[in-house]
């Protein structure tokens, strides 16, 4: 009986991360990593490899890298889904809190890709899926810090199927909607925590688009996570990947709408969402 394929996942404490690696378990051999000791061990509990990984530390990074190539040799497949929202007006969002979204959200991404880049070119194949969002396509008000954080996965995707052109090394954005998970309540605390939004000319706004969307306002466009394992299954078993993996209406609509309306009326319907 042939090993299973090595998938090494960032971010699995909750929501999509935990999902999907619970859905693969039984098809791939899952790394499970978490930024924290109790989530690591939750993992482990559970019949995952699992080690602790704060993308943000470069250290950890190498550790967990080495430990995994010790162990198996190879890795088949790096999803990289660890990342967070940090919602507030652009500004009234500092430099540090701005910082400290791209550190996490890309930085941490960009180093873990570039050293598994190297992995797959010394294997001769390998998959990267780099967890993205609809607002990495579209703007949204109050996102600023997050939508260019998404923005900048883009760019840096784009910039890499290039390079990896006839590598046998594959590039995929997940290009999220909105998916019930443990999101938007860590969004909310990182509000509350980095935005003086009380004082804010857009205090009106926050409280109804922000605060009352987040603390549990219906949104008719959530999905459950299964849309985002149906296509990261089609991701690591297809034999030619697609760039883009649109999730939930609403990320089909918008991209849509992005390529075909012009900006002015694009934003008149932004605006209002």
């Amino acid at each position: 009986m042939a090993a299973k394929k090595v998938v090494l996942i960032t971010g699995c404490s909750s929501g999509i991360g935990y999902d999907v690696a619970k859905a693969l378990q039984d098809k791939y051999h899952i790394i499970a990593t978490a930024r924290k000791e109790e989530d690591v061990k939750k993992l482990q509990k559970e019949g995952f490899e699992s080690y602790m990984l704060d993308v943000e530390n470069s250290q950890a990074i190498d550790a967990v890298l080495e430990e995994v190539l010790q162990k198996h040799k190879e890795i088949y497949a790096l999803f990289n889904n660890a990342g967070y929202g940090q919602p507030g007006a652009v500004e009234d969002i500092s430099k540090e809190v701005l910082k400290e979204q791209f550190e996490t959200n890309f930085f941490g991404m960009w180093e873990l890709t570039t050293k598994v880049v190297k992995i797959f070119r010394k294997q001769g194949y390998g998959r990267i899926l780099n967890h993205s969002s609809v607002l990495g396509l579209i703007s949204l008000r109050f996102r600023g810090a997050y939508n260019a954080s998404k923005y900048a996965i883009e760019a840096l995707n784009d910039t890499l199927r290039l390079e990896l052109h006839d590598s046998n090394i594959f590039v995929s954005s997940i290009n999220t909607g909105p998916v019930k998970s443990d999101f938007r309540k860590n969004a909310i605390k990182k509000f509350y925590k980095n935005v003086d939004w009380q004082k804010s000319i857009f205090v009106d706004e926050y409280k109804k688009e922000v605060l009352e969307q987040q603390e549990g306002g219906k949104d008719p466009f959530t999905r459950q996570s299964e849309v985002v394992i149906k296509n990261i299954e089609d991701a690591l078993s297809a034999k030619k990947p697609k760039p883009h993996y649109y999730n939930t209406e609403a990320t089909y609509i918008l991209a849509f709408f992005k390529r075909v309306l012009p900006t002015t009326l694009l934003d008149k319907i932004l605006v209002k969402i």
